[in-house]
């Protein structure tokens, strides 16, 4: 990888493609993905790998970790994309106005959330943000930050416990 990162090495490039094109293909297979979806958008990580190249970086995460993070991403876009409804099945007018007693009751949750997150103590909390609002599970977080899986395990679990004792 840091051949085709610094060097933009096409055999370098070629021997990633034929290490992880199969096997993206088969992770997203396995996660429900279609195989034609799966061999287009594994071409597509294999693309997205050589044009930003540029941004990996070993001391953040493994060649693997970061291109199954690109993959995860990519299906994820794929999906959306898949499920977005055609134009003449959206509807057209103005949406019924929401129950004003629904609206209030949920800015006051959110403010709620917003407040206990904002008590936690740093190192939680950003654990929280990474797994909750990031879409990153607890292994890539330990290799993103290089602490032990187990003690983003324990952080993340003290913090759901604090935000539910807050939220209660």
């Amino acid at each position: 990888m840091l051949r085709v990162r610094d060097e933009r090495d096409t055999d370098a490039f070629s021997a990633l493609f034929s290490h992880f094109a199969p096997r993206i293909k088969g992770f997203l297979i396995n996660s429900g993905t279609d195989p034609a979806t799966a061999e287009e958008c594994a071409q597509d990580v294999m693309a997205t790998l050589w044009h930003k190249a540029a941004q990996f970086d070993p001391t953040r995460a493994t060649v693997a970790t970061w291109v199954f993070t690109i993959a995860r991403n990519r299906r994820t876009d794929i999906f959306r994309r898949d499920r977005r409804p055609e134009p003449e099945d959206l509807t057209w007018g103005p949406e019924p106005e929401p129950d004003q007693a629904e609206v209030i009751a949920f800015q006051q949750e959110a403010t709620l959330l917003r407040t206990a997150l904002a008590d936690l103590p740093e190192e939680q909390r950003s654990l929280i943000q990474q797994a909750y609002f990031g879409d990153l599970s607890q292994s890539e977080i330990a290799t993103l930050t290089g602490l032990p899986l187990g003690t983003i395990k324990s952080r993340i679990r003290l913090a759901l416990e604090k935000l539910r004792h807050s939220l209660k």
